[in-house]
C-alpha cells in the first residue's frame, strides 16, 4: 500500500511545474513525500508552495498577491461546503439513506460548479496583471494541490453502499 502511495505521489508530482534556476538545484522536499505529507504541507503552506514554484518578479508580485488572497478568501466557502457534505456523509456510515445520498452528492457538485466559476473569475483577473505562461503556471500549481486533495479525501472516504 506505501508503495502504491508513493507512486501517486510521484506522479502527482511529475506535473508540477518545474522551476528552471540558473544554476541547477537540489530537489524540492516536496518531491520526495507522500500524498499524505504533500497534503498536510499544502494546508499548512499553500502560499510557500506557490510563492517557491512562480518565479514572481516584484512588480509581479505586488500585482499577484492580494488576487491569490481574495481568491482564496472566495473558495474558501464552496471548499468549506464540500467539507462538510463528505464529514456529513462520513458520520453516517452505511445508514445513509437515497435521499440523503443525493442531497450530498448535490451540494459537492454544486460547490464544484462555483469553484470553477471563481477560478475562471481570477483567471481573467490574472492575465490583467501576469503574462500567461505565468497565470497558466498557477493555475497549474493550484489544480496539482487541489488534485492531492482530492485524492487524499477519497482515499479515506468509504464507498456508498
Amino acid at each position: 500500500m506505501t508503495r502504491i502511495l508513493r507512486a501517486l505521489a510521484c506522479a502527482a508530482l511529475a506535473f508540477l511545474p518545474a522551476v528552471v534556476p540558473a544554476q541547477p538545484a537540489a530537489r524540492p522536499p516536496e518531491a520526495e513525500m507522500t500524498s499524505a505529507q504533500l497534503l498536510a504541507l499544502i494546508q499548512s503552506d499553500r502560499k510557500g508552495l506557490v510563492s517557491r514554484n512562480m518565479s514572481l518578479t516584484p512588480e509581479e508580485s505586488a500585482k499577484f498577491w492580494p488576487i491569490y488572497e481574495a481568491q482564496q478568501k472566495e473558495l474558501a466557502r464552496p471548499e468549506q461546503e464540500r467539507l462538510r457534505a463528505v464529514l456529513d456523509y462520513v458520520n453516517t456510515g452505511a445508514q445513509v439513506t437515497g435521499a440523503n445520498a443525493q442531497r450530498l452528492v448535490q451540494t459537492i457538485l454544486d460547490a464544484e460548479q462555483d469553484e470553477v466559476r471563481i477560478r475562471r473569475k481570477y483567471w481573467d483577473r490574472l492575465l490583467k496583471v501576469l503574462p500567461a505562461d505565468k497565470a497558466a503556471r498557477y493555475m497549474q500549481i493550484e489544480n496539482k494541490m487541489r488534485a492531492v486533495q482530492a485524492y487524499e479525501t477519497a482515499r479515506v472516504m468509504p464507498l456508498a453502499r
